[in-house]
């Protein structure tokens, strides 16, 4: 697993996640999987590993919804924070 050291930290921190994700559940990126039913799980899985729910609520009341700005105060990347609201989505859906 590489990642790119010139990257933000932020950006690290959601990465080294997301292929640890991968990791524990054996998947075979070699050919890479984006759209896949790993990728959908992996991107699921990271995000609720990297948010707290509360920390989340309270940021969504701050900053009236804005991804980039709940991004920014829970330190992931704003494609988490999608991951984490489809998740949310889902979730009271089922």
């Amino acid at each position: 697993m590489l990642i790119d050291r010139r990257i933000t930290y932020t950006r690290k921190r959601c990465a080294l996640v997301h292929e640890l994700v991968h990791w524990r559940h054996g998947d075979d990126t070699s050919n890479g999987c984006n759209g896949g039913k790993l990728e959908q799980r992996c991107r699921r899985e990271t995000a609720i590993l990297l948010i707290d729910p509360a920390e989340y609520a309270l940021a969504e009341r701050m900053y009236d919804s804005n991804p980039y700005q709940i991004a920014a105060e829970l330190n992931v990347t704003v494609q988490v924070i999608e991951d984490y609201k489809n998740w949310l989505h889902d979730s009271v859906a089922a």
